[in-house]
């Protein structure tokens, strides 16, 4: 939130599209493409409210804290080292080749209903202005389908969207100015949302898995 409105927007274009436009000309940008942007959450001046379809174009935002006692350690000791060489630990193309194996991460019908059902009574709590879009869902399944083979699974489950929801759906609520005034957070609302809605059972998905092969 350090950077200009101009500057603001040329990285929209780059997010939505995965092109940039300079002196007339569009530039590719590649495959794998990541914007990486720390924020300010303390002091405000000299910095640009992000808009609302930027901050929705982000698949999550998370805070990372103060490190602890061992990590404040070996930071410190870490500073007398001076500059050390980065080696790489994988290719572009190696993180290709994970994403394309993500996608093919199984999410059964029950928990992509889940997923709607909880962007859905964020639009409906009464603290929220602008609740979550369909990007934000999509960006949940995504995130969740990374998460559940990340953690050796094939498939995604309840917990994993549990677990994803507030890094991936709360900066993209828009509060209402009196309950922002209140003290209300967006991670308070999706928290509240978890605890409203009510997750498939597994048994629950069994059956349905069960049903589908039965089908096919």
């Amino acid at each position: 939130n350090r950077a200009s409105p101009k500057t603001q927007s040329a990285l929209l274009e780059v997010m939505e599209e995965g092109h940039v436009t300079v002196d007339g000309i569009t530039r590719p940008v590649g495959v794998p493409f990541l914007v990486v942007a720390t924020q300010n959450p303390v002091e405000q001046a000299g910095t640009y409210r992000l808009p609302e379809a930027q901050l929705d174009r982000f698949l999550m935002k998370t805070s990372l804290g103060y490190p602890d006692h061992a990590a404040t350690v070996r930071i410190l000791e870490g500073s007398s080292a001076g500059r050390r060489d980065v080696e790489p630990v994988i290719t572009p193309q190696g993180v290709v080749s994970m994403a394309d194996i993500a996608r093919g991460t199984y999410l059964n019908p029950l928990v992509l209903d889940y997923i709607a059902r909880i962007v859905e009574a964020t639009r409906l709590a009464t603290e929220v202005r602008l609740g979550v879009s369909v990007r934000g869902a999509l960006a949940l399944t995504k995130a969740a389908r990374t998460w559940a083979l990340a953690h050796g699974r094939t498939y995604v489950t309840p917990d994993d969207i549990k677990a994803l929801a507030v890094p991936v759906l709360a900066h993209r609520l828009i509060l209402d100015p009196e309950a922002e005034f209140d003290g209300v957070t967006p991670e308070a609302v999706v928290g509240q949302v978890l605890l409203d809605v009510v997750p498939p059972s597994q048994s629950d998905q069994q059956r349905d898995a069960g049903t589908r092969k039965e089908g096919a």
